[in-house]
């Protein structure tokens, strides 16, 4: 199995990848495993043979300057325009850190449900950026643009639509006791 995977170049060391339950940087390809550094700092073995028979998710085989792509979704009601969710997915992603503006972000609609719409954010990061650390960067700034135009972000388990808006108001965003940033944000 290691064979395989060292010469049909699936992965290589170096690539980030997802592999069962697994996604993280391949810091080794050996003859019976793969080593995996997740973003926890974890190192997870897998056995070749479990690699092989799976499906490997390489997130950032096609991309040549080492960076990766990353892909976050939100799901916003129907009374929230399509565009103004676009607008403010785009907005969030040029303000994250980490986020390779030369490559524009792309918003796709993933499916019109019963009470929601499910939107997904892609976005390449520059190279040698955490994709946790980039995620979780993504989803702040998700959080905090959606709460500025005041439109409630809605989980797949909604149940009734509230009178007024779910948000934050951006005066409450530093409620102790979380304290600003040095120059606030």
């Amino acid at each position: 199995s290691g064979l395989v995977l060292i010469y049909s170049r699936a992965l290589r060391k170096g690539d980030m990848i997802r592999v069962a339950d697994n996604e993280g940087l391949v810091s080794e390809i050996g003859m019976l495993a793969t080593k995996i550094i997740t973003r926890e700092n974890y190192v997870v073995t897998v056995p070749n043979a479990v690699v092989v028979s799976g499906k490997i998710t390489n997130l950032s085989a096609q991309i040549t300057n080492g960076g990766v792509n990353l892909t976050v979704g939100v799901t916003i009601g129907y009374d929230t325009p399509w565009r103004q969710v676009h607008a403010m997915l785009e907005l969030a992603a040029k303000r994250a850190k980490g986020i390779d503006l030369s490559q524009p972000p792309l918003v796709r609609q993933l499916s019109l449900m019963d009470w929601y719409i499910s939107y997904e954010l892609q976005v390449r990061l520059l190279p040698d950026v955490s994709l946790a650390d980039a995620r979780n960067e993504l989803h702040s700034n998700i959080q905090d643009v959606f709460n500025e135009f005041n439109v409630q972000i809605m989980s797949p388990n909604f149940v009734l639509q509230p009178e007024n808006s779910v948000m934050v108001a951006k005066e409450n965003w530093y409620t102790a006791p979380a304290t600003p940033p040095e120059g606030g944000k």
